[in-house]
């Protein structure tokens, strides 16, 4: 059971969560600009986003409260809900410290987007199928179908919800950095990365807490999304095999975001 640290106040800038890269030295994103293209991507093959404002959509959220720590052994709807909460405000967190560190200013996703039938989602004309979870640049969110979702967090744990959020966050980051690789598996394999260090970086900095098994649950969940071995490396929406893909995330998870080919 991943343990969220929830600190009394909501200033982004405050609390442990961020790993800082030294008082006054610029961080692992100087030297990135910051453009707005459009990118659409996923963690398990699709891409997406929301034609109109829906009902149960979620704005960005407040960084989490209280200096407490949540840890039981349900696998309610409630429980998975608060760890998408949870995960984006730790995520927030510490890309507002990584971007602070660098001296730009950060902007938050728009939202995150819950959905249940194929087509509900839908991002430049382009509709969202089922069993999915995607960032979508053009609508600045995340949107990800509530039952495939769920039913991962009940196979493999509460620790995939947070590397999931973690992958399509770190789209959104991609886009805001202007990294636009000519291969799908480039951008995809760097958000894996990416997700593994603001997952190090937050244990590290005890925002998060990792109970036993944890790390088997990350592990199982990075290569659960794997690509099939016989899909070819180059073709467009590849995401990289399960191997790739797990050492990735633990290149970033080990060695930060300096693993993840930032410039």
């Amino acid at each position: 059971m991943v343990g969220v640290h929830r600190s009394a106040s909501t200033d982004v800038w405050g609390g442990t969560v961020g790993v800082r890269f030294g008082r006054g030295a610029r961080g692992p994103l100087a030297g990135l600009v910051v453009a707005a293209l459009v990118s659409l991507a996923c963690a398990g093959g699709g891409l997406a986003e929301p034609e109109a404002e829906r009902p149960g959509a979620k704005p960005s959220a407040a960084a989490p409260e209280a200096s407490t720590t949540r840890a039981d052994s349900t696998t309610s709807v409630a429980e998975f809900e608060q760890d998408v909460a949870d995960a984006q405000a730790v995520a927030e967190r510490y890309w507002a410290a990584q971007f602070k560190e660098s001296g730009q200013p950060f902007r938050p996703i728009r939202r995150i987007i819950p959905y249940q039938r194929d087509g509900e989602v839908s991002c430049g004309g382009q509709r969202l199928p089922r069993n999915n979870a995607v960032y979508c640049s053009q609508g600045d969110f995340i949107a990800y179908d509530v039952a495939w979702s769920v039913a991962a967090f009940r196979q493999v744990g509460d620790a995939f919800v947070f590397y999931l959020l973690g992958h399509e966050y770190a789209h959104a980051i991609q886009v805001r950095l202007g990294i636009n690789y000519s291969f799908t598996i480039q951008q995809e394999l760097q958000a894996d990365c990416m997700a593994g260090a603001y997952l190090g970086d937050s244990v590290r900095s005890r925002a998060l807490t990792l109970a036993e098994g944890d790390l088997d649950e990350f592990r199982e969940g990075v290569a659960a999304v794997g690509d099939d071995p016989d899909q070819p490396w180059f073709a467009e929406g590849a995401h990289g095999t399960a191997e790739q893909r797990t050492d990735m995330f633990f290149r970033g998870y080990e060695g930060s975001l300096k693993e993840c080919d930032l410039g």
